[in-house]
């Protein structure tokens, strides 16, 4: 016999209540943390860049102070590690992520980064992520965030980390990836660089993951490292003579008055040293004619014009896309620089009517992740190939257009082998062109191998890893 519920039976209503779709409450004003989501939703739905998106939303917004400072930890830090983000988020979730809306899934990523990667309280992180979700999509979506969020609070990212990542032992470069929120494939291409799967890969992968300090170039002859130190409060750079190093999280760079006076540009202190190393080769003969031949946006153009202009020489500046070579016009305006629309592979430009030629080759930047926080997840390795393809043929055009005798640095952000060494070794064999020993040109900077070329790292430099070669065309 079946036995009946004791409970009493609920009156019959002609229908049931309706789910209420709205706000339960009134979210909690947060400009902050709301920026961080339009970031973050801008970089999902339109392949939009971070650090190009969010400073426009808080000048657009007027998020100043504390408030501008957290939305940029956030954003920043939230696509850094979006991919460690979402290992721990699958193993919360009830559904398949490729099921969850992504606007719930841009604000579970920004959720679960408070939770393991800041100091703000769990009761802070999750009721602040829920309040953004039930303002936009209502409270059935706010009580899946709700769930998915407390799920994650049960373990901190270590914890995690031992839980959904490869093991340590059977698999260590992928354990070591997802620990420090890279793809596996990036890791095994710092690996093979590094020539070690231990502790220098787990340290560059680390560096990788941090925030990087800001980075300024002083403009020679207008400006030195120590004034512009003094300018900015910064200190000045260990090995370039012209760097100044501020502290991860000093607002926007381009705000400074030194950069808009155009005293100082925003550089990379790996970048200066790479552009400073072409300058520093001797030549035999002229030394008046220099070349950029991929010049956007005009950094390096920047700097290669300035000390052109101190030494006497001109630069001739090559840039393909239109809107890049206007950048470079605005930047060297005032400098004895020529810049021209046109391939770096096909310039236009004489044959052997160059002294010096920088090469400063588009690649798959995974030098510059750290800077570039959603890049890691955006690069494919069917990337690589494309690119070194074009690399060869810029890197043979530059060998080109010097002149016998003249000198080359072939310049890339990357540590891939098949961008980097592989490059130059397959040109230098095609070409005859002489490898010189470019450490030599990399005065005081320690811990640069066994050469001819340099590869810089976050770990050991404070860099970006940019890759720098130095060539010399047979006379």
């Amino acid at each position: 016999m079946t036995q009946r519920s004791s409970r009493p039976s609920r009156p019959r209503g002609p229908h049931p209540p309706r789910r209420r779709t709205g706000p339960a409450r009134p979210p909690v004003e947060d400009p902050a943390r709301l920026a961080a989501l339009d970031a973050l939703r801008a970089v999902r739905q339109r392949d939009a860049y971070a650090n190009l998106v969010l400073p426009g939303l808080l000048r657009e917004r007027r998020i100043t102070g504390r408030d501008a400072a957290l939305a940029t930890e956030l954003t920043y830090g939230t696509s850094r590690a979006q991919g460690l983000l979402d290992a721990i988020l699958a193993a919360c979730s009830d559904r398949p992520l490729s099921e969850v809306d992504g606007s719930v899934l841009d604000a579970l990523r920004l959720g679960a980064y408070q939770l393991l990667r800041t100091r703000i309280p769990s009761h802070a992180a999750v009721a602040s992520t829920v309040d953004l979700v039930r303002a936009e999509l209502g409270s059935g979506a706010a009580g899946f965030a709700n769930a998915v969020l407390r799920r994650v609070t049960a373990q901190d990212e270590a914890g995690w980390v031992d839980e959904v990542a490869p093991d340590e032992e059977a698999d260590p470069i992928g354990y070591l990836a997802m620990a420090h929120a890279h793809p596996r494939w990036v890791a095994q291409a710092f690996a093979e660089a590094l020539g070690s799967r231990g502790e220098p890969l787990r340290e560059a992968l680390a560096a990788d993951d941090a925030r990087p300090a800001v980075h300024l170039a002083a403009r020679p002859g207008e400006c030195s490292a120590d004034e512009l130190a003094a300018m900015t409060g910064g200190d000045v750079a260990p090995y370039s003579p012209y760097g100044v190093r501020l502290e991860a999280g000093a607002g926007d760079p381009g705000d400074l008055d030194p950069v808009r006076e155009k005293l100082a540009v925003v550089q990379d202190e790996g970048s200066q040293l790479c552009a400073l190393a072409l300058t520093r080769v001797p030549l035999a003969g002229a030394d008046e004619r220099w070349l950029d031949l991929c010049a956007g946006p005009g950094g390096k153009a920047v700097m290669l014009g300035a000390l052109a202009s101190l030494s006497g020489a001109g630069l001739d500046a090559v840039e393909k896309a239109p809107h890049r070579a206007e950048l470079v016009r605005k930047a060297v305006v005032d400098l004895p620089v020529t810049v021209h629309v046109a391939d770096g592979r096909d310039a236009g430009l004489p044959s052997g009517g160059f002294d010096r030629v920088l090469v400063d080759a588009p690649c798959t930047g995974l030098g510059a992740l750290r800077r570039r926080p959603e890049a890691r997840w955006r690069r494919k390795p069917s990337d690589v190939a494309p690119l070194a393809r074009l690399q060869r043929e810029l890197l043979t055009s530059a060998l080109d257009l010097v002149r016998p005798g003249g000198v080359v640095a072939y310049v890339v952000c990357s540590p891939h082998l098949s961008e980097t060494v592989g490059v130059v070794a397959d040109v230098a064999r095609r070409t005859g062109a002489e490898r010189l020993d470019a450490r030599a040109f990399f005065p005081d900077v320690p811990a640069l191998g066994d050469g001819p070329h340099v590869q810089l790292w976050p770990h050991l430099h404070g860099t970006d890893a940019m890759f720098c070669a130095l060539l010399r065309r047979p006379a």
